[in-house]
């Protein structure tokens, strides 16, 4: 059985941050292993809170898994604070997992600030060099260069100045641009782009956090990076097309479509 780990925050409305990403894993057959970095109080209107886990738990928590499950793939999330992310860096060093996808969660469907200022430089300096591949969409990606991205070309240019900044590859996502949902894959020398089609519904709560999960749970399976992207970009525009309409704000996406029956030929799901 291959493994995966996600460190992450907490949604306690379910759509996005740890419980997406342990969902994502079990849809593509990988068993799924937690390190909560925070708790947040959220819904799909809104983040009412954030409590940071103590740092001493968060390295405890990673220890404990490693020290007894093999984990072939980790996948990163929401790391709030500067010192939550030296303690998952610091950590993470001692086992060198092969296998680090990082989704640099910043902001939430609401706009909530998810990640400190000075965490930023942190995860620049620390966190970016480990990572086998980030996956920042727009907003995050301008963050991180310094740039306004409007075009093709100006997400080339952002590629090449994240991947300067110590990523072995670079997703990045352009669902926030306008027109078709296109996303660049980096790797230093080449670029990849994965074309989509936009689907015209609000009901798009946690998409990023389970991306970048699934990404890691077929790498962790034994695909390549670009096979993983493809993976991933087709299961989440199905896992959009098929999301759910519940509270008040966005929705969120159908990580167990493909095994619902009601969206079987003939069947009429309610």
């Amino acid at each position: 059985m291959k493994t995966a780990l996600t460190i992450a925050g907490s949604d306690s409305g379910g759509g996005a941050g740890i419980q997406a990403d342990l969902k994502a894993f079990s849809a593509q057959g990988v068993f799924g292993m937690s390190v909560i970095t925070a708790i947040t109080a959220q819904n799909t209107v809104e983040v009412r809170g954030v409590q940071n886990i103590e740092l001493a738990m968060i390295a405890s928590q990673i220890e404990a898994v490693f020290d007894d499950i093999q984990v072939d793939a980790v996948k990163i999330g929401m790391l709030s604070s500067a010192d939550v992310v030296n303690i998952v860096a610091k950590t993470l060093e001692k086992y060198a997992p092969k296998q680090i996808i990082l989704d640099p969660v910043m902001i939430s469907k609401a706009g909530h600030h998810l990640l400190q200022e000075e965490a930023i430089a942190a995860l620049k300096t620390v966190m970016i060099p480990m990572a086998t591949m980030i996956t920042p969409n727009i907003p995050e990606a301008e963050v991180l260069t310094g740039m306004k991205i409007v075009t093709r070309k100006d997400m080339e240019e952002a590629c090449r100045k994240i991947y300067a900044l110590g990523a072995k590859t670079v997703l990045l996502k352009g669902g926030h641009l306008a027109n078709d949902p296109n996303d660049l894959f980096f790797d230093g020398e080449d670029f990849y782009w994965y074309e989509g089609k936009r689907i015209e519904t609000k009901n798009t709560h946690g998409t990023g956090c389970t991306l970048s999960s699934v990404i890691t749970a077929n790498v962790a399976k034994g695909y390549s990076l670009l096979e993983a992207v493809g993976i991933a970009k087709e299961y989440i525009t199905n896992a959009i097309l098929h999301s759910f309409n519940l509270g008040n704000g966005h929705g969120p996406v159908h990580h167990f479509y493909q095994f619902d029956e009601s969206l079987k030929e003939g069947s009429v799901r309610e």
